[in-house]
């Protein structure tokens, strides 16, 4: 087995209750790793239980932990918390995020903000915190999108504020590199999930899946080998934004 593995590590997984971050926590612990989920609210709260369950029955082991990531000082606890549980924190993956589709001229403030909170404000301190307590050799991997390289109508918000994070991940990772930190952020395709599907006709789901390998959204289980390969082999790649998403966009 490679160096370079999940065997005896602790990741925090953002967002880490379903979706794509509860196949990411529960793909983790069975690498070997213990896993901190976060989720958000209440909510999902049912869906962290469940993923602490399957965890449990990996043989592995897990905490979760409630927080509005869109507050540093949650950003802060979250790490912190995590790191008193399990004495460490090895690897970090952000997979929080908010999909809005629409148009400028009909976005409002309180919209525009939300969107830059989750989307840009909540990875910033979540690189941060990261950079903070991960351990020498940590791995942090934030999840972007392939829009980021569209061009396209009505996500003006959501690639908008997804933008500054390929920023984020350049500067971290340069100011990390002395501890062999790697910073990568990953962009899938329009993901097969429900966030996609409520801001999309059916009209555009089937123009969407057009446009990628086998007429095919973006499944999770397409994007966790990759995130799993960057948090281990491939810990060399670092201050990237890498595209997942069957040919959807390039640049």
């Amino acid at each position: 087995m490679s160096e370079h593995s999940l065997k005896g590590k602790v990741a925090l997984i953002g967002g880490g209750a379903k979706n794509l971050g509860g196949l990411l926590s529960r793909t983790f612990a069975e690498g070997g790793a213990k896993v901190i989920v976060h989720y958000n609210s209440d909510a999902t709260k049912d869906a962290a239980d469940e993923t602490l369950a399957a965890i449990a029955k990996a043989g592995s082991e897990a905490i979760a932990i409630q927080g509005d990531l869109t507050k540093a000082a949650n950003v802060t606890r979250l790490f912190d918390e995590g790191r008193a549980h399990f004495g460490r924190i090895d690897v970090a993956v952000n997979t929080v995020g908010k999909v809005l589709r629409k148009p400028i001229l009909e976005t409002t403030e309180a919209e525009y903000d939300e969107m830059a909170a989750v989307n840009a404000k909540s990875a910033y301190f979540f690189i941060k915190e990261a950079g903070r307590t991960l351990e020498d050799d940590g791995k942090i991997v934030t999840i972007v999108t392939s829009l980021l390289a569209a061009f396209t109508d009505g996500y003006s918000t959501y690639a908008g504020s997804k933008s500054p994070v390929e920023h984020f991940t350049r500067a971290a990772a340069k100011e990390l590199a002395a501890r062999r930190i790697s910073v990568t952020a990953l962009g899938p395709g329009p993901m097969d999930t429900p966030f996609f599907y409520g801001e999309e006709t059916p009209e555009r789901v089937a123009y969407h899946k057009s446009q990628a390998l086998g007429g095919s959204l973006t499944k999770i289980e397409d994007i966790v080998p990759i995130v799993q390969h960057l948090v281990t082999e491939g810990w060399w790649i670092t201050g990237q934004t890498i595209f997942a998403n069957g040919g959807y966009t390039t640049r």
